[in-house]
């Protein structure tokens, strides 16, 4: 019987990314996750722009294979009083783009924060740079220049009291590099504010675990109808880290989450993205459980892998290391693509950044070279599989 493989697919940010699409092909991969960055969040993706960026992908011999992401503005998130201008605009962005046969949509609904780490580049023993989260930095932000009420109740001790000692030492240059690094994860079209976020915080602290549990619910059944019209498979992306922060809600960070988000809206629109690196920061999650309980959903995946400490911090490693099972996570996605009339889209999560683009300016964890040698470990970890 032949045996199918997965799509190898490489995220590329447009025209503007220090990576090019020549450098893709030479890495192997043959689809690209891209979204219109140039489009203010929340709207509507005209259909010309879809089909120029299009273009220029498959005039490089690619195929633009998932949009990562079509950005849930923070008025559906919220369910504020602009929800329906919002959501109207999110379903004509999910007609265009099926209608230039782009149909696997990666979001997330994570509260303010796409992403958060307080240092992009962590040295590793060879020299190359990791990102980095750090619970004890994170503390440092949270009480020390948030200034976040009653903060200090959300870390262990042991955790408050390296914070104090680590903050006693930082000067005015390490305080503005921790607040830079955490404020990125902040998406927008303008440099968000310390102000910005105190407020958000509020918001949501009065929406909750439940109410933004019933907002994603919502979402998704607005767009249900689209969706199934159109054939578009959306694909919810974990929360990074997968565990609450800075006092903001968490609702897709455990096989509960990901288990009550299929049934909230039971239809086969309604998809995972199967993010080892964010999932595998969880330290009770075990992936191989979490990825059979929904892979019938699973309709994207990001391989990368995490290795943790005592505290919980993190850092990310190299593909085929750290405390994810790389493994057994493979070996139970490409059984499942075996049942696939297509293949699930996989990519290289991050990389560390090494060799000369540590003399380059790239975007976090989307330097070329550290990801041209993930996606070759992990090309040969399936074929090894496969061939098994």
């Amino acid at each position: 019987m032949e045996r199918k493989f997965l799509e190898q697919t490489w995220r590329w940010y447009g025209p503007n990314d220090p990576v090019s699409l020549q450098d893709v092909k030479q890495a192997g991969a043959t689809g690209i996750v891209s979204a219109l960055h140039h489009i203010p969040h929340g709207a509507v993706w005209p259909k010309e722009e879809i089909l120029e960026r299009k273009r220029m992908i498959e005039d490089a011999g690619l195929v633009w294979s998932v949009v990562e992401s079509v950005t849930v503005h923070e008025a559906i998130k919220t369910r504020n009083a602009d929800v329906e201008f919002y959501l109207d605009n999110y379903r004509q962005t999910l007609t265009n783009l099926a209608s230039c046969g782009i149909t696997t949509v990666c979001y997330n609904f994570m509260p303010v924060l796409d992403w958060t780490r307080t240092q992009l580049d962590l040295e590793m023993k060879d020299g190359s740079k990791a990102l980095y989260f750090d619970w004890i930095d994170l503390a440092i932000f949270d009480m020390h220049i948030l200034k976040r009420p009653l903060a200090s109740e959300s870390y262990a001790s042991e955790i408050l009291i390296e914070a104090e000692k680590r903050y006693a030492r930082y000067d005015d240059a390490a305080k503005k590099y921790l607040q830079s690094n955490v404020l990125m994860g902040i998406p927008g079209e303008k440099d968000p504010s310390l102000e910005d976020l105190r407020q958000s915080i509020e918001v949501y602290g009065k929406i909750g675990f439940d109410g933004l549990r019933e907002n994603l619910k919502y979402f998704l059944s607005s767009i249900a109808d689209v969706c199934e019209r159109e054939g578009i498979k959306m694909t919810i992306h974990p929360d990074d880290p997968p565990y609450p922060i800075l006092g903001l809600p968490r609702i897709a960070s455990t096989i509960t989450d990901f288990n009550y988000i299929i049934r909230a809206v039971d239809k086969g629109f309604n998809g995972i993205c199967f993010c080892t690196g964010s999932l595998g920061a969880g330290p009770e999650n075990d992936l191989v459980e979490i990825f059979k309980s929904v892979k019938d959903r699973v309709n994207f995946v990001h391989l990368r892998n995490v290795k943790r400490d005592a505290l919980g911090s993190f850092y990310e490693a190299d593909h085929l290391d750290g405390d994810v099972d790389m493994y057994a996570v493979m070996k139970e996605l490409v059984s499942e693509n075996q049942n696939r009339e297509y293949p699930i889209p996989f990519r290289p999560d991050h990389g560390h950044q090494m060799l000369d683009d540590l003399k380059k300016v790239t975007n976090p964890g989307y330097s070329a070279i550290g990801r041209l040698r993930g996606l070759a470990e992990l090309r040969g970890l399936e074929l090894g599989i496969i061939r098994s």
